[in-house]
């Protein structure tokens, strides 16, 4: 046999087994959003009820302010970009969630403060000293302007903008955070990794916010670029303002999951700019790097977190597998490959694909599926990759 014509076989064998993936995806997918679509809207109150038995069945009606706008996300996402699901219903669905958020996410409005939590009926519960709320309101917002043309969706997504990157960059005592003596000054990867996101969420074909918002970007890819520690062979969670490694427990804290969630965040960032050698590092760095370290080589999967050092963090739960950092992973892998063209690449997606199909329920695959079929969608037929926001429930965290 030639060797063109044996290239030829692998090709078309790659091509078979893609195609395999993306149908198998793709009916996981439909499962999913008829679950979420038959069992989680609140037709009282409005918005979705997010804590629900593998039957559908509702066990607490609160309302955490990230999943709402996360679904209010998806749901208008699906209907922008797959034609399948271009139904009345879906955009109806979103549409009451988005008006649920308006009506309550904000603590006290005008402030733009959210709540992390809220009852059932929208009164707050919990605020949280974060930005990931107000950020999945934004993303939210962002979307249902893009689907129904409402401009005032758009203003309060622009507006909360605004009001995030002033919280990071210049004033950070609206989130009501104090400033204790003992408290490291330290910067958590999750932060410019969220607000890299926003960017690419609120410039995605609009020339001119693309344009205001492109310092900020260059600045979210420096300072997640300087998590790479330890002569490039750690991604650390957590490092000074100056980007150095903190000492004790803080410092040598790691999170796979993140990790590679930032890593296809920078390689959308790298295709904007049109730098090959930013591809090449991050493909390195925040996607190989992080899942040599992080999978579990006994039984398989990733670790939730680790220690730099190899010691015990300090973190109880360290050892589970949990569903986001395999999708983040999934994601991950198959725009590495669809940017560059790499087989390792896309062999590690179907070894973190194989790992996850087996292990985790088709009803926890909210975020999963609904971004990886718009990659299958893509990645099948062509070089390009997907482009859409995503973080997980860990974003939620203090």
């Amino acid at each position: 046999m030639s060797g063109g014509l044996r290239v030829w076989q692998d090709m078309e064998k790659e091509q078979e087994t893609l195609q395999a993936w993306k149908e198998r995806v793709g009916q996981e997918l439909d499962r999913v959003v008829a679950f979420w679509m038959e069992h989680s809207h609140d037709q009282e109150h409005g918005g979705f009820f997010t804590c629900l038995s593998r039957e559908g069945r509702v066990y607490d009606d609160l309302k955490y302010v990230w999943l709402q706008g996360r679904q209010v996300w998806m749901y208008c996402r699906l209907y922008r970009k797959l034609e399948r699901f271009r139904l009345p219903e879906l955009l109806d669905s979103a549409k009451a969630g988005g008006e649920f958020l308006l009506r309550h996410a904000r603590v006290a409005p005008p402030g733009k403060k959210c709540a992390f939590v809220l009852t059932r009926d929208g009164r707050p519960v919990k605020v949280q000293r974060t930005i990931f709320s107000e950020c999945f309101y934004t993303m939210a917002m962002n979307e249902l302007w893009r689907v129904t043309g409402e401009a005032r969706y758009q203003s309060e997504a622009v507006e909360m903008m605004d009001q995030i990157v002033h919280w990071v960059r210049e004033d950070p005592s609206g989130l009501g955070r104090p400033q204790l003596p003992g408290t490291p000054a330290s910067e958590s990867m999750a932060v410019p990794m969220m607000l890299l996101s926003l960017v690419e969420q609120l410039g995605e074909a609009d020339e001119e916010l693309a344009g205001n918002y492109m310092e900020l970007g260059n600045w979210c890819a420096q300072r997640i670029l300087q998590h790479v520690q330890r002569d490039g062979q750690a991604i650390l969670e957590n490092v000074s303002e100056g980007g150095e490694e903190l000492s004790g427990c803080l410092g040598r804290h790691q999170n796979p999951g993140h990790a590679l969630e930032a890593g296809w965040f920078l390689l959308r960032h790298a295709t904007r700019k049109g730098d090959p050698e930013l591809r090449a590092h991050v493909i390195e760095k925040f996607l190989l790097l992080p899942f040599r370290s992080g999978w579990d080589p006994d039984h398989g999967g990733l670790f939730y977190f680790q220690d730099a050092d190899g010691l015990c963090p300090t973190q109880l739960e360290w050892a589970m597998k949990l569903w986001w950092p395999h999708s983040e992973a999934m994601i991950a892998f198959l725009m590495g490959y669809s940017d560059s063209g790499d087989p390792a690449l896309l062999q590690l997606f179907y070894q973190v694909a194989e790992y996850t199909f087996r292990q985790v329920n088709a009803a926890s695959w909210t975020r999963a599926l609904s971004g990886l079929n718009g990659g299958m969608e893509e990645t099948a037929g062509s070089p390009s990759s997907p482009g859409r926001p995503g973080l997980s429930g860990k974003a939620g965290q203090e």
